[in-house]
Parts: structure tokens; C-alpha cells; sequence
């Protein structure tokens, strides 16, 4: 077993539509019943929380974040700096990053025994202006998507993005990209950028299926400008990863990626904000475990 002198447990408990708090609870009943220390760390807001989570931990701690890739993402400004170890328990609607480390999403108790008997590894984030994410960061149409979708009050889960699909497709027009790969530039009319330190996003959408978050490397996706009738038939290839042999998609790799528009970001479903951004790999900076 290995040794820790604390568990912070960092959970949304709104997240996956209350899921949060019951599958916190489920946690913590299984660390007591591990004879594992551990305190409970929340907030009324992802600012509140990481406050919080800040205020309480010291540099031999380490983190079991409960919630979705959201949660997960702002975790991950936290712990990073202070060098914690993170275990992401799935409880959110997408879980990308715990898909990213090869974990079966119905398996969180074994998650929890195999993080109190062996060691973290290092894995690569990416980071964006200063703000690491884990999964894809992206821009285009499913930035728009979700851009509606957050002020959109009703539904709730997936099918809010479903319907912000139906609502933003009919309008949407692509945009001019102004594109740098490592130093390459590209010009590009393009429907949607993805940047991929991990492979999927939006629940399992396999936008960028050969990315590696050990690798040092991004994979890049633009796709390129096609009708709305051919993206409502390609558009379920993405769950296979197969939209990649459509002859208006492009596949890349680099460490350093540079994207400028009149367009917004978006990483692990957070809003990072208008472009020009650039994102590059911090390689092996965070501490985790993976299936």
C-alpha cells in the first residue's frame, strides 16, 4: 500500500445531474472503509471550490476529483502547480479525461484500490495560454455548440447539445483560420479545429483517435468545409474515430499549435475564450493513474 498522508476529495456534487454527491459519497465510505484519511472539499461554485482546494492542501497530498471533465479541468490549475497527484472519478456527463486513461467508467472502486496501492505516473497536458486542460481543445462549430448550450436552461444532460446542434447547424458558416503547426503555417476554410492531447471529447467522440496523452505530441483534426446534409452523415463516425478518412478532413501532429479567428475556444468543455490562442504539450507534468 502506498503511503499518503491525505485524500482531498474534490466534488462537484451537481455534476452527471446530481450524480456528484451520491458517487462522492460511494467514495469516501470506501476510503474509510480502506483505513484511508481523507477530507471533503466542495464550493458553490468551481471558483469557491478551487479556493478551497487550494486552502487546504499541502505538498504531500493527493487528489480524488469526483465529476466531470469540467471539474476536472479546474483542478488541474491547482494541482499541477502544487505537483498533486490527481485520480478523476467519473460523474459528469462526458468523462473524456477518465476515458483518455483507459478506465472502464463503471469501475471507480477498483480505480480508487489501484490509486492506494501503486504509484501515479506522469502524463502530458496540454496548455493553453497558461491554462492546462487534458482532453481537446477546439473551435468552430462545436465551440458554437456549446456556447448555446450554456444558455440554454432547459434540457438538461446530452440533450442539450443535441438540440443546441439542431438550433446552431442550419446558420452556421465556416471561418477563416490562420494556422501555425511547429512553425508551419496553414491558411485554412474550416468548419472545426480539434487539438488533442487525449483522444475524445463530448462522450466519447473520438475527434482525434490516435492521440496519445504520453507522447509529447498533439493530434490536430480540421475539418474542412462540407454541406450540412454530408456533416449529418458523417457526423456519427466520429464515435469510431473513422470521420478521419473523409477526404475533406486533415490529420496532424505537433507540440506547439497556434490558431487565430474570429472565433472562441473551447477546452475540456470550458470556455477559454476568443481566439488568437496557441497551446503547446507540457510534457509528463501531471501525476496519475491509468488503467
Amino acid at each position: 500500500m502506498i503511503d499518503a498522508k491525505m485524500w482531498l476529495v474534490a466534488v462537484n456534487p451537481t455534476s452527471g445531474q446530481g450524480q456528484g454527491a451520491v458517487i462522492a459519497q460511494e467514495v469516501t465510505n470506501y476510503l474509510a472503509a480502506q483505513n484511508q484519511e481523507y477530507r471533503l472539499i466542495t464550493g458553490i461554485n468551481a471558483q469557491n471550490l478551487n479556493r478551497n482546494l487550494k486552502a487546504s492542501a499541502n505538498s504531500d497530498d493527493k487528489i480524488i476529483a469526483v465529476g466531470g471533465d469540467g471539474l476536472i479541468h479546474n483542478v488541474l490549475q491547482i494541482a499541477v502547480p502544487l505537483k498533486l497527484p490527481i485520480l478523476a472519478i467519473p460523474a459528469g456527463t462526458g468523462n473524456d479525461f477518465v476515458r483518455s486513461l483507459g478506465w472502464d467508467l463503471s469501475h471507480r472502486l477498483e480505480m480508487i484500490w489501484h490509486a492506494i496501492n501503486h504509484p501515479p505516473i506522469a502524463i502530458d497536458l496540454g496548455c493553453v495560454d497558461g491554462e492546462y486542460f487534458g482532453a481537446v481543445l477546439s473551435t468552430g462549430f462545436d465551440s458554437i455548440v456549446n456556447e448555446r448550450a450554456n444558455r440554454l436552461k432547459w434540457p438538461t444532460g446530452p440533450q442539450k447539445y443535441n438540440l443546441s446542434i439542431a438550433l446552431e447547424l442550419p446558420s452556421f458558416k465556416p471561418k477563416r483560420y490562420e494556422i501555425e503547426l511547429d512553425g508551419r503555417k496553414l491558411v485554412r476554410e474550416a468548419m472545426l479545429i480539434a487539438i488533442g492531447n487525449g483522444s475524445s471529447y463530448g462522450g466519447g467522440m473520438k475527434v482525434c483517435p490516435s492521440a496519445r496523452n504520453d507522447d509529447g505530441l498533439f493530434e490536430i483534426m480540421i475539418l474542412n468545409p462540407i454541406s450540412k446534409f454530408e456533416f449529418i452523415r458523417v457526423f456519427p463516425t466520429v464515435y469510431n474515430g473513422e470521420h478521419v478518412k473523409h477526404p475533406k478532413v486533415e490529420m496532424f501532429q505537433a507540440k506547439s499549435v497556434s490558431v487565430s479567428s474570429d472565433a472562441i475556444a473551447y477546452a475540456d468543455g470550458e470556455r477559454i475564450g476568443p481566439l488568437p490562442i496557441t497551446a503547446s504539450v507540457t510534457s509528463k507534468c501531471l501525476k496519475t493513474w491509468t488503467a
